[in-house]
């Protein structure tokens, strides 16, 4: 397929001001930046969506990490799927759908060594950066691999109407849990966890203390937690877990924009008598198991038995605001920019 015509200049993200507490639109800027020609080993992509995860919080601070910061005046970056406009790298042709990590912009110029192909017809594009990508291997690693789930444990998860948590308990529920828990930020969200996605119980956060909802949706208590909140979440399942349980630590969410000092959790004391497991997850550490986890999630999503929602807004211009959006429990289920075929 001969090349596509290419604009001189496509608009991208870039950073403006690092945030203190909870990141506000000025923050960042949308700006017109030249469109460069793939060299050797290159490959330029006309994105069609973008990612927006709780993660890019941590990377517009200057703080050491996992991985780097944002740099100021510098164009953000995250997953994105898109289609190859030009090509200078063998095993990628013009048309091509490929994954890659250069979101936050309209065009991107990536080296072939960090895309992968994707089939348009195996799934929805979009669903590369949600339940087939890396939030859905997210939530596959941390109840498979390191919470190692086993039939009749309780699960308890938190966030659990967001991009990895709805796939958590929907997981947990196919595996063979005894009974799956799950909180969220409103009774829509609430509903939807039970009436759509199969779970046991649920309840409101902003309700009442999270120890004594949750003691009411597990009373014989939960053998894993998979924790996306921190602070009185973790807390809360510390309390809750029995003995030998298992707490998958992914993300703090209810930490990343405060100023002041954590409040919990207070009870860390309890994981001695308990035989307590506290595991951090970095997906990037489970690679793996991606040819297993894709056939599994991919013949789930086939028979029905796992559903999966996304919330898309239209356009590279509301890129920002949908992660403020995303920052504030807007979301329900994984959270994507759609930008113009």
């Amino acid at each position: 397929m001969a090349e596509q015509s290419v604009p001189a200049t496509a608009r991208e993200w870039h950073l403006k001001a690092r945030p203190n507490g909870w990141p506000v639109p000025s923050d960042a800027a949308l700006v017109e930046a030249p469109v460069r020609e793939p060299q050797p080993g290159e490959i330029l992509v006309r994105n069609a969506y973008l990612s927006v995860d709780p993660y890019m919080r941590g990377r517009m601070n200057d703080v050491k990490s996992y991985v780097p910061p944002f740099e100021l005046d510098q164009p953000m970056d995250g997953g994105a799927v898109g289609y190859v406009v030009a090509s200078a790298a063998e095993g990628f042709a013009v048309g091509d759908a490929v994954l890659h990590g250069l979101g936050w912009r309209e065009y991107a110029t990536v080296q072939a060594a960090h895309a992968v192909k994707v089939d348009p017809a195996h799934a929805p594009l979009s669903y590369y950066l949600g339940v087939l990508g890396m939030p859905g291997l997210t939530a596959y690693a941390g109840l498979v691999e390191v919470a190692g789930i086993k039939p009749g444990d309780a699960v308890f998860v938190s966030g659990a109407a967001g991009a990895v948590g709805s796939l958590v308990g929907q997981i947990a529920r196919v595996k063979g849990a005894s009974r799956v828990v799950g909180s969220a930020g409103s009774a829509a969200k609430v509903a939807k966890l039970v009436d759509d996605y199969g779970f046991d119980a649920a309840f409101d956060y902003k309700q009442g203390p999270v120890a004594e909802q949750l003691a009411k949706a597990a009373p014989e208590g939960i053998d894993v937690y998979f924790d996306n909140v921190g602070g009185d979440h973790l807390e809360a399942a510390i309390g809750a877990l029995n003995v030998h349980g298992r707490a998958v630590l992914c993300g703090a969410i209810a930490q990343y924009n405060e100023t002041a000092p954590p409040t919990g959790p207070r009870n860390l004391a309890l994981a001695i008598g308990k035989r307590l497991r506290l595991q951090g997850l970095l997906v990037r550490d489970h690679t793996a198991l991606q040819p297993q986890f894709v056939a599994e999630v991919a013949g789930w999503l086939k028979d029905g038995s796992l559903h999966y929602d996304e919330t898309v807004v239209d356009g590279v211009e509301h890129m920002m605001d949908a992660f403020l959006g995303l920052m504030h429990g807007e979301n329900t289920g994984k959270m994507v920019v759609s930008l113009a075929p």
